[in-house]
């Protein structure tokens, strides 16, 4: 209410006004001749501050009361109108309206706006101007055609009274899942279990849809449905984490063991037998690990420091050896240091091929001829090299390559890997020779005479002394100038090599009635090939020979005793030494 009588407000302001409920809400008025409640009286409210709303809503200004006041023209009891006889009261009233017309005018507005039915805009029953009334020709009086603000296109609907008012509808619910920055983490969402949600369905009645409905338990924040916590979420967080513990753990103990803890290690000699194969030039760490990989030592750390305790470990050389599973490191060492448990095939200076055959068909255990039959088919896959090879007389193209040395050879092996390490054992000391060069310096035609010098060297030679000396002899003979023999080299032992033999008492009838390409007898020249495998002292003197002039040689005692000369005389001397002592 204001002071000119019933005002624009939301609804009347006292429970006993017949305007108040459902026909103030319509917006409707009181019909002429009612009977007022307030006697016809103008009712005064008192002046109560008001707070400037919503800032300006225009262009920064507010239209003055006397411009955009509304006109209300009061009625008596039999719904006459009636003027004020006193304009002051007017002045009064436009003071008053000065300082309070911000609220007005948001009332007058919200009133005009179409009250409460938002079904259709409400008619007014405008009022007769005041003759008396200076502000009555106003052209914003009360009832004139106000604008419908709700009818424009991006306005919201009109509000509806309490009694058509309706709950909204829910948002309809979809399968989309908010993220952590959209919505609660369905982890540390509310809910129960799929059973929960059974057992709350048998005692209810409803189900769990209805329950959430209607604000059960079900509702989460905002009224969406709860998230059940997944157990098997908690199970696998729980896993990780405590795998993630368990592996720190883990690798922690470890590095303190390899820090500061002892190796792992076994006790005692072992049990059983197990072959192991050491390569050529492992180290001490490369050893350890073949022997811990065949079950012998627990860890390789344990073996590299049992051996660099050992004042002998650093001569454990390559090849097989038959050890115990289960030693500790300091017992494998100490077997590995003993010759008998290398279970190794040992190939001496100055063996035949034939010999080394059949020395690896015993240690492969094996039927006798095996070894011999590979060679002679897969030779030129065993690792050859190109130089080799070159006469078709050679009677075996592998003699002079199956280097003396120490090979791993044990049951179970193939023949062709054992003689694929002897081949590459003579390739490596060959190489570092340079066979090439040393045949050009010393006047022979290719590497392989070289080989083939050494091989008669070890043939013939008894001693370290002797091979020199007996290189030196080779040479002589082979010169063109030389006419004491006329280049026959005369070797017993090329003539025992095509026999397949090792004789000292030779028939000059047998010796000169054969003429096979090996037989220095009656062949001039170096035979086709090594007769041979010559070692690296043998080597080593046909690559160093003396130069003194010795061109004969006799083995005085048959056996271990060489003696030379210079001249034939000296040499028939020799011979006849040899005869006296040999009874021939």
């Amino acid at each position: 209410m204001t002071e000119y009588g019933r005002g624009p407000g939301s609804e009347p302001w006292h429970p006993e006004d017949p305007l108040f409920g459902d026909l103030g809400w319509e917006g409707q008025q009181a019909q002429v001749g009612q009977q007022s409640s307030y006697g016809g009286q103008p009712q005064h409210y008192p002046e109560q501050p008001q707070q400037p709303q919503y800032g300006d809503w225009g262009h920064g200004q507010q239209a003055d009361y006397g411009q955009a006041q509304q006109q209300y023209q009061v009625y008596d009891e039999q719904g006459h109108p009636q003027q004020y006889p006193d304009q002051q009261q007017w002045a009064d009233q436009q003071q008053y309206a000065d300082q309070s017309h911000q609220q007005y005018a948001d009332q007058q507005q919200q009133y005009q706006q179409g009250g409460w039915d938002g079904g259709h805009t409400p008619a007014h029953v405008p009022y007769a101007a005041d003759p008396g009334d200076p502000y009555g020709q106003q052209a914003a009086a009360y009832g004139e055609q106000q604008p419908d603000f709700y009818g424009t296109p991006d306005a919201f609907p009109p509000p509806e009274p309490p009694s058509k008012r309706r709950t909204e509808p829910e948002p309809e619910q979809t399968d989309w899942d908010p993220g952590p920055d959209q919505g609660e983490h369905a982890f540390f969402a509310g809910g129960g279990d799929d059973e929960d949600d059974a057992d709350d369905e048998a005692e209810d009645g409803r189900a769990r849809g209805d329950r959430r409905g209607k604000g059960g338990k079900g509702k989460g924040k905002g009224g969406k449905e709860k998230k059940r916590r997944n157990g098997c979420a908690c199970l696998v967080v729980v896993m990780v984490f405590g795998g993630g513990l368990a592996g720190v753990g883990y690798l922690g103990w470890h590095f303190y063991q390899n820090r500061f803890g002892s190796a792992p290690d076994y006790a005692g000699d072992g049990t059983g037998s197990v072959t192991v194969t050491i390569p050529k030039g492992a180290f001490g760490s490369d050893i350890g690990q073949k022997l811990k990989e065949a079950g012998v030592v627990k860890s390789v750390d344990a073996f590299v420091v049992a051996q660099s305790q050992n004042p002998d470990g650093k001569k454990i050389q390559a090849g097989v050896f038959l050890l115990r599973k289960n030693m500790s490191a300091a017992s494998a060492v100490k077997l590995m240091l003993d010759p008998t448990s290398q279970d190794n095939l040992i190939v001496a200076p100055g063996w035949r091929n034939a010999q080394v055959y059949a020395a690896i068909d015993k240690k492969l255990q094996i039927t006798d001829g095996t070894t011999k039959a590979v060679a002679k088919k897969e030779y030129k896959s065993l690792g050859l090299p190109g130089w080799a090879n070159d006469n078709k007389e050679i009677k075996d193209p592998l003699e002079g390559f199956l280097f003396p040395g120490t090979y791993g050879a044990a049951k179970g092996m193939k023949p062709e890997t054992v003689l694929k390490q002897m081949v590459a054992q003579a390739n490596d000391k060959y190489d570092a020779i340079d066979l090439a060069a040393k045949a050009k310096a010393l006047n022979l035609e290719n590497p392989l005479q070289v080989i083939t010098v050494a091989s008669l060297v070890q043939a013939e030679g008894k001693t370290h002394e002797d091979f020199r000396k007996m290189a030196e002899v080779v040479y002589n003979r082979l010169k063109t100038t030389n006419d004491q023999t006329n280049r026959y080299l005369q070797f017993d032992s090329t003539f025992n090599y095509l026999k397949g033999q090792s004789k000292i008492h030779i028939s000059e009838s047998e010796i000169n009635s054969n003429k096979d390409p090996y037989n220095t007898y009656t062949q001039k020249g170096l035979p086709p090939g090594p007769i041979d495998n010559p070692g690296d002292e043998a080597l080593a003197a046909a690559l160093n020979p003396t130069h003194n002039g010795w061109i004969y040689f006799v083995a005085t005692d048959g056996e271990n005793k060489t003696e030379f000369a210079k001249t034939y005389a000296e040499f028939q001397a020799l011979k006849d030494k040899f005869n006296a002592t040999s009874g021939n």
